[in-house]
C-alpha cells in the first residue's frame, strides 16, 4: 500500500495538522485524511502545493509498505 508520509514530515519539521490545514487553504478533513491515511486519490496540483508548503520533493511524500 502506497500512503503519504505527512505526519513524519510534519513531526520531523516540528509543524501542526492544524498549520498545515492553515497553509494549505483546505479542509481540515481533507488534510485529516492524507494524515489518517484514509485517502484514495491525489491531484498532482495538491502534490505540488504540499511540496511547496513542506520544502519538500514528491518522493518525500510518499512511502509503501509492503
Amino acid at each position: 500500500m502506497v500512503y503519504l508520509k505527512i505526519d513524519e514530515i510534519l513531526k520531523e519539521k516540528q509543524k501542526s495538522k492544524y498549520w498545515l490545514v492553515k497553509n494549505m487553504e483546505a479542509n481540515y478533513k481533507t488534510i485529516s485524511n492524507m494524515i489518517e491515511k484514509e485517502t484514495v486519490s491525489i491531484h498532482f496540483d495538491t502534490i505540488d502545493k504540499l511540496c511547496k508548503i513542506l520544502n519538500c520533493n514528491p518522493g518525500d511524500l510518499f512511502k509503501r509498505d509492503k
